[in-house]
This record gives structure tokens, C-alpha cells and sequence, in this order.
């Protein structure tokens, strides 16, 4: 910490001693506040003097002269501006800081440059600031205000999020345009007939995806747990008790690197339809992001906000999305006739010359994988469906009807994003017992990534489970790619960071 750091904290806590003196608390209990800042233009409206307002919020911006002082309110809302005199509100003004938070009564006027104002008649201090936040500057040009940030480090963004959040509004409504999209995701799911679930973080042991787990201990049971890389079994296991339609959106754990799309822990929506295929899911999808995509467009433009995200041209998202094969295409951009007839050592060369990292730990299925990713779902630009992916890549899938060598999944991708994953869910405990032992063979040999047999999961399934489709989406990407957002930690309020 620099001395002039040192000397700015340590001159905010001298004004704690001086507010004492007169006799202020520097922290509050409470405040009745029954006004928001937006709401003061509609108050006052066309005339010059309105009602009395009683309002809370941070102090944002500080223009003092003499004994009097304008200075903005900033809330949830919004900011609006005060107008104080030093003999009405008393000294203890005069010991306030940028970021402090306070509370103010009076009545609306307008300035004479016609700027809706509070008339401060009463002033509390709620609380005392003793970190000065990282405010900007904001000029006014063409008529339109513009906002110079003090706290461009993304870094420091991310690690500091609620100073972040307290000094960029915008910052604030993407969250906000966040939360509506998952509401509406919710009220989809629901319209739809679905039941929203709740299912084990803590698992004894970890599917549903190919991933390496996050490893802990319970004490008093005395054995491993994981945390959960995907919901998939549990709400299978849930149709298979009867609930038709399920869905749960929650945190899931990946114990894997940290780069522009993936944080180790991410939000996913799961859901689950009996009798249905994964045609009927691929539909399900692009009315769902349809969804969503008005969710998010409605809030940021509530805000003032705009966004040149390709997902707000109408013609990006109307149905139905394109097509593509997974065999064909990646066959095709690797020149040969079938990628699946290529031998290990020609798919390790192929990986080397694609730039793929760590290839000795590396299953046949993570291989072709990592080609795909490379060569085909990194160039996709519109929405579009890859269908019918090879067994080995999806031990969950029903055989294709007509080429059992191939699997009944899509997954659905844009601007080279993986959005969502489904399948004609596998409903054959015999085959389902001989793909895990496949995975367990493979974790045996070294993938982390590969998951073992689940008997429970199977004794569930030879009680007989009824055909169905399933889905996963991934929340924070789907949300980057409505707001065209670059890094998944700028759509997380608290991404995963090492320690400073």
C-alpha cells in the first residue's frame, strides 16, 4: 500500500473522530427510505417545485461552494441530485466523502439549468466510507453523458466486484439483465409443464460429462465425496419415479483450467422430458433461447443499454437452426473419408499439428474431441446443431437410429461457443452397464476425465426407464453470447481467481 494511500485511508478515519464530536454516528442502523432516485422526475414532473422525497443511497459525485454544495445520490435506480446548505444540514456535511452512504429528506425543485433536484432538508450518515471507490469522470458531449472509468483492470474488476459494481452502473444491469434471463428460463421451463428439482451437489459418485472432479471427505462418514460435474443421473433417476418433465438450474464443479469459457464452477440448466426425442429437445432449445434472448433484450433496454450481440437480429434466431453432422464435418476438415477408422497414432498427429496440449494423457475420445473443438466448433458463427455424434464420444446416447455407430446427441453452437448438449437419452441398462465399464477401462488407464459404473444409476434404470430426451445449457455462456461478452468471469459475479 502506497503513503498516499496510507494517508487518504487514514484521513477518512480521522473524520470518524470529527463526526463523533458532533454527535454523528458514523454507521447506521437503519433508514426509512421511501423514494428512489428514478422516481423523482415522474414526482416533480413539468412543474417547478414538487413533493417531498426521502431517499438512500451512496454519494457519487461532490461539488461544494462555500456553504453550499451539489452533490448526486446514486441508488439501485439510478442517481439524482442534491442541492445542501451547510446552516440548514449543519457541519457534519462538510466531514462527507465521495462513496459515503447516506440518507436525505426534502422537497423536489428544478435547477435553472433544469436539472430535477432534491432540496436537502435532513441528512443522515448511514455509512462511513473509508476506502475511497475508484469513481470516474463523466462529461457530457452531444448531449449524451460519458462515463471515463477510474477502474479499467479487469482483474481488479473481477476480483473487487463489489467496488466494480458500485462505480459502473452498466456493470450493474448486465447482472440484472442475468438474473431476468434465468427468470425466464424458469417460467419457460415451467409454461412447459416442467418441475424444478433440486439434486445432490455432493455425490459418492461424479457423471453425466466428461470431466475431472473436485475431490473432498465427509468426517463423519468417513469416505470421498465429489462434487457434482453434471446433474444428469439424479434427475434421470427422477423419471424414472414418475416425474415426467424435470429441470434444475444450479452450480456445477469441473476441477479444470480457467480460460475465456470455463471457470470451475458454472451455472447449468438440466432438463428432462419422458417419451420424447432428441428431435423434440432440439425444438425445446430454439424456442428456449428465443426465450432468453428477449429476457436479456427487455432488461438492458429498460436500463438504457444497448447491445450489438448477433443474437438481437431477428433473423439470427429464427428457427429452425442449421444442421450439421459431426462425422462429415470433422471428417472433411481433416481430409479424410471417416474420422472414426483413423488409428490413435494418426489422430496424436493430427492433435500435434492442430496445436492440442498435453496429448500423452490424452483417452481416443478426447482426441477426436479436441479435433472437433479445433477444426469445426471453433468456426461456427450461427446457431446451428451438430448432430449424431460417434458412440465412444457419448456413452449417455442412444445408437442412431439406422447406424448404431453413431449416437442420437446434438449439441448447439455460435460464435464458436459450445450453448447447450442433448441426447436421446440411453434407456438400456444392458448397454448403459457396457459403455461404463468402457469408461471405467479408460479411467483405469489414465483419463480423469472418464467416469466409472454408477450401480445405483443402473439398478435404477432395470426398473425401467421410459424413453426420453435431456438437455443441458450452459447459463453463463448462453448469457456472453446474448450480450456478445468476451470472458466468462465478466458474467460471473465472483469468478474463480488465484489469490492476490
Amino acid at each position: 500500500m502506497s503513503d498516499e494511500l496510507n494517508y487518504v485511508l487514514q484521513a477518512r478515519r480521522d473524520k470518524i473522530a470529527a463526526l463523533e464530536a458532533l454527535g454523528v454516528a458514523p454507521f447506521a442502523y437503519g433508514f426509512d427510505r421511501r423514494n428512489v432516485a428514478a422516481e423523482c422526475v415522474g414526482l416533480l414532473g413539468e412543474a417547478g417545485e414538487g413533493p417531498e422525497v426521502q431517499l438512500a443511497g451512496r454519494v457519487v459525485a461532490w461539488r461544494a461552494h462555500g456553504k453550499t454544495t451539489f452533490a448526486h445520490l446514486g441508488d439501485a435506480s439510478g442517481r439524482v441530485q442534491l442541492y445542501l446548505k451547510k446552516d440548514v444540514v449543519g457541519e457534519a456535511s462538510y466531514e462527507l466523502d465521495l462513496g459515503d452512504v447516506i440518507g436525505v429528506r426534502g422537497p423536489l425543485f428544478r435547477t435553472r439549468t433544469g436539472e430535477v433536484t432534491v432540496k436537502v432538508e435532513h441528512l443522515e450518515l448511514l455509512a462511513k466510507s473509508l476506502r475511497p471507490l475508484p469513481f470516474g469522470k463523466e462529461e457530457v458531449v452531444d448531449g449524451v453523458v460519458v462515463r471515463h472509468s477510474a477502474f479499467a483492470d479487469g482483474e481488479q474488476r473481477s476480483r473487487q466486484r463489489y467496488a466494480d459494481l458500485a462505480v459502473h452502473p452498466e456493470v450493474r444491469a448486465l447482472f440484472t439483465a442475468r438474473s431476468r434471463m434465468t427468470a425466464a428460463v424458469r417460467g419457460f421451463m415451467d409454461g412447459l409443464g416442467y418441475l424444478e428439482v433440486e439434486t445432490p451437489v455432493l455425490q459418492p459418485l461424479y457423471g453425466g460429462a466428461a470431466a475431472k472432479p473436485f475431490i473432498t471427505h465427509h468426517n463423519a462418514l468417513d469416505m470421498p465425496l465429489y462434487l457434482r460435474i453434471a446433474d444428469e443421473l439424479y434427475l434421470k433417476r427422477l423419471v424414472i419415479g414418475g416425474f415426467d418433465r424435470v429441470y434444475e438450474i444450479g452450480h456445477d464443479f469441473r476441477n479444470e483450467g480457467i480460460d475465456r469459457t470455463h471457470n470451475p464452477e458454472f451455472t447449468m440448466l438440466e432438463f428432462y422430458e419422458a417419451y420424447a426425442d432428441y428431435t423434440v429437445m432440439m425444438a425445446r432449445v430454439e424456442a428456449l433461447l428465443i426465450a432468453a434472448a428477449t429476457a436479456v433484450r427487455d432488461a438492458l433496454a429498460a436500463t438504457g443499454l444497448a447491445t450489438d450481440a448477433p443474437a438481437f437480429d431477428p433473423a439470427v434466431l429464427q428457427g429452425p437452426f442449421a444442421r450439421m453432422e459431426w462425422l462429415p464435418s470433422l471428417s472433411s476438415a481433416l481430409r479424410v473419408a471417416d474420422v472414426t477408422a483413423m488409428t490413435d497414432t494418426e489422430l496424436r498427429t493430427a492433435a500435434e499439428h492442430a496445436g492440442v496440449h498435453g496429448l500423452a494423457n490424452l483417452s481416443r475420445p478426447k482426441l477426436m474431441d479436441e479435433l472437433f473443438q479445433h477444426h469445426v466448433e471453433s468456426k461456427i458463427d450461427r446457431p446451428t446443431f451438430v448432430v449424431d455424434y460417434p458412440k465412444e464420444l457419448s456413452p449417455l446416447a442412444k445408437p442412431k437410429r439406422g447406424n448404431p455407430a453413431l449416437t442420437e446427441r446434438f449439441e448447439l453452437f455460435a460464435k464458436g461457443r459450445e450453448l447447450a448438449n442433448a441426447f436421446s437419452e440411453l434407456n438400456d441398462p444392458i448397454d448403459q452397464r457396457q459403455r461404463f465399464e468402457a469408461q471405467a477401462r479408460l479411467k483405469a488407464a489414465g483419463d480423469e476425465e472418464a467416469s466409472g459404473v454408477d450401480e445405483d444409476y443402473l439398478r435404477a434404470m432395470e426398473y425401467g426407464m421410459p424413453p426420453m430426451g435431456g438437455v443441458g445449457v450452459g447459463i453463463d455462456r448462453l448469457f456472453m453470447y446474448l450480450t456478445g461478452t468476451a470472458h466468462i468471469r465478466d458474467v460471473i459475479l465472483f469468478p474463480t481467481m488465484r489469490p492476490e
